[in-house]
């Protein structure tokens, strides 16, 4: 696990050149391409998955993202098995942090959506899942991974916003809920401040 008061002294951590943190385990999604190359990197957008819905631990979000979900598992993945999806980091209800897209690279996380006039939401956000739903609070050790990766992130790319996924597809998502606690991460939280 990532992230816990005990990780005072690590290093800090770092995105190399190509996109990726050196803090997360790295599972490449084929759910990814190129940004436009006028795009500026400057919105986080957060979201809240499970699978089986309401369901937590094991590899069916990974799973899912990488195109190998398997649809007989469970009848819910009948239903999703081929949506072509994913997203740049999954944060699990223990603190365990997953890169599947570099960060210079367009994830496939906001669908349609629009922020400030800007349509195609994909094309400038990072997209962070959270492992839960809309109905139960986050943990601690979600929080605390997401207070040592948003300050990484911003301190990389000009981000100037932090949105609910719910916010920039109001009619189509709902997520990461109401249990979401923006002002448990500092950074977050000005992040938020900014974009209001």
């Amino acid at each position: 696990m990532i992230g816990s008061m005990a990780d005072a002294a690590r290093p800090a951590w770092r995105i190399d050149s190509e996109g990726w943190l050196d803090a997360a385990l790295r599972c490449p999604s084929p759910n990814a391409d190129p940004r436009p190359p006028e795009a500026v990197i400057d919105l986080l957008v957060l979201h809240n998955i499970s699978l089986p819905p309401g369901e937590f631990g094991g590899a069916h979000v990974q799973q899912l993202f990488c195109n190998r979900l398997d649809a007989a598992r469970h009848p819910y993945f009948a239903r999703i098995a081929a949506l072509r999806v994913s997203a740049h980091f999954l944060i699990e209800r223990d603190g365990a942090l997953t890169q599947f897209v570099s960060c210079q690279a367009r994830a496939w996380h906001a669908g349609a959506s629009s922020f400030r006039g800007r349509t195609r939401c994909n094309d400038f956000s990072i997209g962070i899942e959270l492992e839960g739903t809309d109905f139960i609070p986050f943990t601690d050790a979600q929080y605390r991974a997401l207070a040592a990766l948003v300050p990484v992130l911003a301190g990389r790319y000009p981000l100037c916003a932090a949105r609910a996924h719910s916010e920039i597809a109001s009619a189509r998502k709902t997520d990461p809920g109401p249990f979401f606690e923006w002002q448990r991460v500092a950074a977050l939280a000005a992040l938020r401040d900014q974009s209001l």
